[in-house]
């Protein structure tokens, strides 16, 4: 996929995938995280709590994660491609499964799980599966996100399809 390539529905494929470059999540990431959000939960900001929890020191907010991976995603050459034919992502569903910590380095593999047919027949519909992996290869997150993407051409109505 070249930078200026647009994909459409019909140019996907179950398996298509991208990675993402990686980002060192810092102790900035975290303050700013938690004025933006108010989450001034003492797990992500209080390193005495923190140092007491399972996890022995601060860890980043789940929904910092979760942001970082969004970006991350828009940095992969197939979120690129689909620029010039996103309609709406639809959704997310998201799972947190290991702590992100201060240092992490974290990347994403995005890759197609699924196209659908929709009622209209200029777009489709594809779930993109994310997941957030840390510099030692361990999944730390990861999720689904279903999105709308115009057709090249429209497909012809079935018969009894309204």
């Amino acid at each position: 996929m070249t930078g200026q390539e647009v994909l459409y529905f019909e140019d996907l494929y179950l398996g298509m995938a991208a990675r993402s470059p990686g980002r060192t999540v810092t102790e900035a990431d975290i303050v700013a995280f938690a004025g933006l959000s108010g989450d001034f939960n003492p797990l992500h900001t209080d390193a005495e709590v923190a140092s007491a929890s399972a996890f022995g020191r601060r860890v980043g907010h789940g929904l910092l994660g979760t942001a970082i991976a969004s970006g991350l995603f828009t940095r992969t050459p197939l979120s690129q491609a689909l620029q010039g034919s996103l309609v709406a992502m639809l959704g997310i569903e998201w799972r947190f499964e290991r702590p992100i910590l201060i240092g992490d380095t974290i990347h994403v593999e995005a890759e197609v799980v699924e196209l659908r047919e929709t009622s209209r027949p200029d777009r489709g519909l594809v779930v993109i599966e994310r997941r957030v992996i840390d510099q030692s290869g361990t999944r730390v997150q990861s999720g689904k996100t279903p999105m709308l993407v115009t057709r090249r051409t429209p497909v012809e109505p079935s018969k009894g399809q309204s």
